[in-house]
């Protein structure tokens, strides 16, 4: 629902859950007045206003002393006059000025949600699941609009911002800035939560104590990125997992962003996002618009995981479409770590035939299909299949392995070129590159310009005839380097600086024309592991390949960050080989099944080389997971342990049925504790009243094998806990299963 005041101009954005409040200041600039838990609404909230006389800053009107930008909380600032923060928007025009003065021209409410043009956006499926306000700002002097765009949804406590301006004038306009959501807030009095990293271990949780000054978060290289995460949260300091306010910031967009709070010298934070605005510049003629990505902000009063809880089921039911959206994930092996370059059809089909037997239902084919694709240094572009190692070419391979009974996927990396390869060869100039400079290189590959429509058409038409000629129900969409000697041999010299975006939006718009001609293949971004897990992939690809690194136990900590934002359904967790590849550490069979299971399920090792006694436990993971596939998948996930605090030795999450009827959880010990006391870990998400069936679970046994378990009601388990039993203390004869570092305890919950 969404109120507007007449006198004064006000707005009020309202479901069942949460409120968000902003007016019409005195100049015409938008104000910002209130985020959080739903308030009743008034015909006045103009005493939420903080604003008042002050020396030492400047003041709008002559004569008047009440009336400054500077102590004005904003809801979208502009650069030029009396706010000394950073703004949302800065636009240069022709005369050199960089002042801007958008005041409020007209406004209007409707039911639903609208696209943004050429960029990734949540959705509805009905109009009545949201309600829209559109306000168009204007400033006479560059006769441009600026046309702010908030959606409220009924079912999610999330608001969705975003940002467009339109030129009317006669001259060209030069964006060098333009945020999609500024807020700012009524204190600093907040912790900033962020998700940082690099390859193979990306999106740990970091935390401070916001201050004086700018803090920020970024991406420079051409993607979201392994280092930054475009989210940050701000909660107070007393906020947990479950209990106090806190709000999250996310963009829907793959390329270079900004996530920044300023806290100026009255202790105001003012929390943004959007396009990062280091190198940007947009050129903007008249007749032309340009329109910002998505921001989508939540409130809850229910903690961190309260917040992750919104973002879960949005993004999963409203950020991710097609027939992939609703539909249970299918368990997959890989063959990139089995075999990586050495391969050949009777490998590949034999790999497929014996995961068959497992259960598994999809086999996808790695990178060296195509080209003559012997190692990294060669072939990126040349999307035709070699004959040397497939002489029936992919579609006599694919039938192959659906004729074995499992469907058939597909390795990718469409953005991509070799230097060694036919296309290189033809039109050197398609890639990324500045004219007289050397061009550094990334795994010995380099950036085709997806900025240019005939590269795009060039990469799709390669594309499309190979998915048209052979059954493939999969793809792998990977992208294994960053942006370097940023510019493009068809931009004037005035427009280099929009390259990075406009590469976006070409990798938007070969994603958007694939998904239309094959809806019925699963797409998964890939990007060198996790360097573009963002919402904006989720609108093309349902799930993202979450790090290259699959040790379990540096797993815990990147699915535990990336379980902040993004659902389980969309977080690729697949079981690897040992020594573990990226780390060379060693752990169980079950380890490694147990912390995979907490996502899209799969494997990366060569089960032609198994022992008997591990295809056995395979296939018994294999079989548990599609029990309970909708669970994990669908459920309502929450963490337990948080492996960034403390010593970090114990790990702990469970996911639960929409019906709480039943739960499964996790719980993951790095190293063993000599001679360790008693622990209890403490649920969550239960029904209180309901009585449960409590099994342990043990791989070595069937999962699904009869256990006597115990019976608790859902209070006990969640206030009074489970046990986690002792540890080997150096006594027991025989020593006990399962003790020693690297283990991991399932159980699973079922209403009796």
């Amino acid at each position: 629902m969404i109120f507007e005041n007449e006198s004064p101009r006000q707005f009020h954005l309202q479901n069942d859950e949460i409120s968000y409040v902003l007016h019409v200041l005195k100049n015409g600039h938008l104000g910002h007045l209130y985020f959080g838990t739903r308030l009743n609404h008034r015909e006045d909230f103009s005493h939420f206003q903080q604003e008042a006389e002050r020396a030492g800053t400047s003041y709008v009107y002559e004569g008047d002393m009440n009336f400054s930008l500077d102590l004005a909380r904003l809801e979208y600032p502009v650069y030029g006059s009396t706010d000394y923060r950073e703004p949302a928007l800065q636009i240069e025009q022709l005369n050199g000025s960089r002042i801007s003065d958008f005041k409020y021209a007209s406004h209007r409410i409707y039911a639903g949600k609208p696209e943004l043009e050429g960029l990734p956006a949540t959705y509805v499926d009905e109009e009545e699941e949201a309600r829209t306000l559109e306000i168009t700002l204007h400033d006479r002097v560059m006769e441009a609009d600026l046309i702010l765009t908030y959606t409220i949804f009924k079912n999610y406590n999330a608001i969705t911002r975003s940002s467009k301006v339109v030129n009317h004038g006669r001259e060209d306009l030069n964006l060098s800035r333009v945020l999609s959501a500024s807020i700012d807030m009524p204190d600093s009095d907040y912790e900033m939560i962020q998700l940082s990293g690099s390859w193979s271990r990306e999106r740990h949780v970091k935390s401070r104590r916001i201050e004086s000054g700018v803090q920020s978060i970024g991406s420079t290289r051409g993607t979201s990125s392994s280092q930054q995460n475009p989210f940050y949260a701000l909660k107070r300091p007393n906020t947990t997992e479950d209990v106090g306010d806190v709000i999250g910031m996310s963009l829907v967009y793959s390329g270079n962003f900004l996530g920044q709070v300023e806290v100026d010298h009255y202790d105001v934070a003012r929390a943004s996002i959007g396009l990062q605005p280091f190198d940007f510049n947009w050129k903007l003629e008249p007749g032309e618009a340009f329109q910002s990505p998505e921001a989508v902000i939540v409130f809850s009063n229910q903690g961190m995981n309260g917040m992750s809880q919104i973002y879960h089921n949005l993004y999963h039911q409203r950020l991710v479409r097609g027939k992939w959206r609703d539909r249970e994930r299918p368990i997959l092996i890989n063959n990139w770590e089995a075999t990586y370059f050495d391969f050949d059809e009777d490998k590949i089909v034999s790999i497929a035939s014996q995961a068959k037997e497992l259960g598994v239902e999809l086999f996808v084919l790695d990178d060296g299909w195509f080209g003559k694709r012997d190692d990294d240094t060669t072939s990126l572009g040349d999307w035709f299949y070699d004959e040397r190692k497939l002489p029936g070419g992919i579609s006599r391979l694919a039938e192959k392995v659906t004729e074995a009974g499992l469907d058939f996927g597909l390795w990718f990396e469409p953005e991509m070129v070799s230097k060694q390869s036919e296309l290189f060869e033809k039109h050197p100039d398609w890639a990324i590159q500045v004219e007289g400079r050397p061009m550094s290189h990334g795994r010995n590959q380099y950036i085709l310009d997806f900025s240019r429509k005939e590269v795009v058409d060039y990469i799709y038409e390669l594309m499309h005839d190979v998915l048209s000629n052979a059954p493939v129900t999969y793809v792998k969409w990977d992208m294994n380097r960053y942006m370097t000697e940023i510019s493009s041999a068809a931009l004037p010299s005035d427009r280099q600086k929009e390259l990075p975006h406009r590469y976006i939006l070409g990798v938007y718009d070969l994603y958007e024309r694939l998904i239309r001609d094959f809806p019925e293949i699963l797409f998964e971004s890939c990007a060198s592991g996790g360097a573009r897990f963002d919402p904006g992939m989720l609108y093309y690809a349902p799930q993202t390949w979450t790090s290259d690194d699959t040790d379990a136990v540096e797993r815990l900590k990147i699915q535990y960050g990336t379980s902040m934002v993004y659902p389980l359904s969309t977080i690729g967790a697949h079981v690897s080989e040992v020594p573990n590849h990226q780390v060379k550490r060693i752990t169980s069979l079950k380890t490694r099944g147990e912390v995979a299971f907490f996502g899209t399920f799969g494997y990366e090792l060569d089960v032609t080389n198994m022992s008997e006694a591990e295809k056995e436990e395979t296939k018994n993971q294999i079989d548990f997971y599609k029990q309970h596939r909708e669970l994990i998948q669908k459920g309502d996930f929450y963490r337990l342990v948080n492996p960034f605090e403390g010593t970090g030795n114990d790990t702990a999450w469970m996911v639960v049925s929409d019906n709480r009827d039943k739960a499964l959880v996790g719980h993951y010990r790095v190293l063993a504790r000599p001679n360790d006391g008693f622990h209890r870990l403490y649920v969550k998400g239960l029904d209180p009243d309901k009585k449960y069936h409590v099994r342990q679970l043990a791989s070595h046994e069937d999962y699904n094998e009869s256990h006597s378990g115990s019976t608790h009601f859902g209070d006990e388990l969640m206030f009074a806990g489970l046990n986690l039993g002792a540890g080997y203390s150096g006594t027991q004869a025989g020593g006990i299963k399962e003790s020693g570092d690297f283990s991991s305890t399932l159980w699973l919950i079922e209403e009796a």
